[in-house]
């Protein structure tokens, strides 16, 4: 099977797809942490090269539940908005509808819990949420999965014990991209379950 993992630079998902004998490929805009075969490109770019199924990982930032106060100025709804952030919004929205409507059978594309804004945007909810402690991590970090033609993941194993580790990474520089790394527990599934879809 032939996997293009969209906008992933950590080469976890492309790795655990490998390992299962599939040809699998990653692209972002920065390169990739762990070597292997990877697209340091637009995405948009190779959406038509004959995949059999993309995972995506479109960036979050202006569709996430935790950015909806910056569409307003002073983050308070009663204020007047923020015409950048909006716009901002709507761009992240037509990039997600971009992967979503690429020429390929099988999609899933992943996202933190949207604001109602960016699920009106997309004109979608997810097919389901999920959690790193059902698959094998003992922390907490809902994400949200829009499916097109794959069933939803199924738990592999739950960790009693959970923290919520995704929230106390410090306000640094490289935050945002320790905060968007799939968990290994996850990935495993994605290609195990996925990667035997008919």
């Amino acid at each position: 099977m032939r996997v293009l993992v969209a906008c992933e630079f950590t080469g976890t998902v492309r790795e655990a797809f490998r390992a299962r004998g599939h040809i699998a490929f990653s692209c972002d805009l920065s390169p990739t942490e762990i070597p292997g075969p990877h697209y340091q490109c637009d995405v948009l770019e190779v959406l038509r090269d004959g995949w059999d199924l993309m995972i995506g990982h479109p960036p979050c930032t202006f569709l996430c539940n935790a950015g909806a106060r910056y569409l307003y100025q002073g983050q308070f709804a009663t204020n007047p908005i923020e015409p950048e952030r909006w716009r901002r919004l709507q761009e992240a929205a037509d990039f997600f509808l971009s992967l979503w409507h690429a020429p390929i059978p099988r999609i899933a594309l992943e996202n933190p819990t949207m604001h109602t804004y960016a699920i009106e945007a997309i004109g979608m909810f997810p097919t389901q949420a999920i959690q790193p402690y059902q698959f094998g991590h003992g922390e907490t970090k809902r994400t949200c999965l829009w499916l097109k033609n794959l069933p939803p993941l199924q738990s592999l194993y739950t960790v009693p014990e959970r923290r919520h580790k995704h929230h106390m990474i410090p306000d640094r520089k490289s935050r945002s991209r320790d905060r968007s790394r799939t968990p290994e527990g996850i990935a495993r599934a994605m290609a195990h379950q996925w990667g035997s879809t008919p």
